[in-house]
């Protein structure tokens, strides 16, 4: 699975080229975007309920994830303007990190909202990553692939963009049967998530 993926070529971007990038293809006639995210901590910086996360206030963290119900609930609306479907497929690890641990309550809204989530074990697609891990992509219909980059910190910083169709078509194709292997995102957090305890962030 992707394997033509390391060896395609891509215009590397910087966070402000990468969006402006995303907004101009999603709205250019798209009818899919798939997200596959791998990583299992990142840094939010200036998202509240992570701010407090990473402070170590869990209840406080989770209280803050409703403020992003308009935002993601405008997020659907304008996805149900253009017609587009979005899915999103989040690889987790075990045990849990803490940041995934908190990601999935903010996943947890999206889906009730309408996202299409699915959540994959890890353990399940060790054949798949004994090279590499499976990558961390963006896929908008067929015009455009992003890589999403991070820094050593986990800091978003960009993405490296295709745009070979070949390539675009193979990656889509891994994702759709990934996705399907992916258990419904309630069963996973009511059976993973929900019995852990608040998790211990160390710095």
């Amino acid at each position: 699975m992707f394997d033509s993926f390391p060896h395609g070529t891509s215009e590397r971007m910087d966070r402000p080229a990468y969006h402006a990038d995303f907004r101009r293809v999603y709205e250019s006639g798209i009818r899919h975007l798939n997200k596959l995210e791998r990583g299992q901590n990142f840094k939010e910086r200036g998202f509240t309920s992570w701010e407090a996360f990473a402070a170590g206030e869990w209840d406080r963290a989770l209280s803050l994830i409703e403020e992003k119900r308009d935002v993601y609930a405008r997020q659907f609306r304008t996805a149900a303007r253009l017609g587009i479907l979005e899915r999103r497929l989040r690889v987790v690890e075990f045990p849990v990190t803490p940041y995934v641990q908190w990601e999935l309550f903010v996943l947890r809204l999206r889906v009730e909202l309408g996202d299409h989530i699915r959540v994959l074990d890890a353990r399940d697609i060790t054949d798949i990553e004994q090279s590499r891990p499976v990558p961390e992509v963006v896929i908008l219909g067929d015009a455009a692939l992003y890589e999403v980059l991070y820094d050593e910190d986990g800091n978003a910083a960009g993405a490296n963009r295709f745009t070979d169709r070949a390539l675009i078509r193979e990656t889509s194709a891994d994702f759709d049967a990934l996705y399907e292997r992916g258990d419904d995102f309630h069963a996973f957090f009511d059976r993973e998530i929900t019995p852990l305890a608040p998790p211990v962030v160390v710095h």
